[in-house]
């Protein structure tokens, strides 16, 4: 798999490739999955993604694995916990809005049905596809994603602005922001 053209951003590391081929731009409709993208794309904001990918275990294990009803019920002693757990980014604001996030999304699902059915309408259930030839075509925020921002925050969500709106909308599959040039883009086109 050495010959094939993939994006740029994915170049600089097998972890980063293994992620760009096997999880980036396909289709998300498990609401556990998307309550781990929001959150980790949150802890990300002023950090590159490799930093997160390369933590993305000891996140999901001092998480919980990300199960919103168990992160929900964290505690200050919890909290304590994760800032001395030097295998995740340790701030507390992010911490804590996750917790807070936990809380919102509980309430999404129990209002919608499902944090998916929630998500997905954004995009009226259907993944944008995009035909970019650069990485510099590629926005860092589209109308749909401060859409969403807005109305995640009218909710309660933290650390959801319209750039880590976007960013889960690519890495879930919302949108395809593969390039044209690269493997995946008909590969991914082919799940939505």
């Amino acid at each position: 798999m050495e010959d094939l053209v993939r994006c740029g951003w994915s170049d600089d590391s097998g972890m980063m490739q293994h992620y760009h081929d096997t999880e980036w731009g396909v289709p998300v409709h498990d609401d556990r999955k998307l309550f781990e993208f929001l959150i980790l794309d949150g802890f990300q904001a002023g950090l590159s993604w490799s930093i997160i990918l390369k933590k993305r275990d000891a996140f999901r294990a001092a998480f919980d694995d990300f199960d919103p009803q168990v992160v929900a019920r964290y505690d200050e002693i919890k909290v304590a916990s994760l800032l001395e757990n030097a295998g995740i980014v340790r701030n507390r604001l992010k911490i804590n809005a996750t917790i807070t996030n936990a809380h919102a999304f509980l309430k999404v699902q129990e209002e919608f049905g499902s944090f998916d059915a929630y998500f997905w309408n954004f995009v009226d259930g259907k993944m944008m596809v995009n035909n970019w030839q650069t990485l510099n075509q590629i926005p860092a925020v589209t109308p749909e994603a401060e859409v969403m921002s807005k109305d995640l925050k009218q909710r309660g969500f933290k650390f959801v602005g319209p750039t880590i709106c976007y960013a889960v909308m690519q890495s879930a599959g919302l949108v395809n922001d593969h390039l044209v040039s690269c493997f995946r883009h008909r590969a991914v086109q082919e799940l939505a």
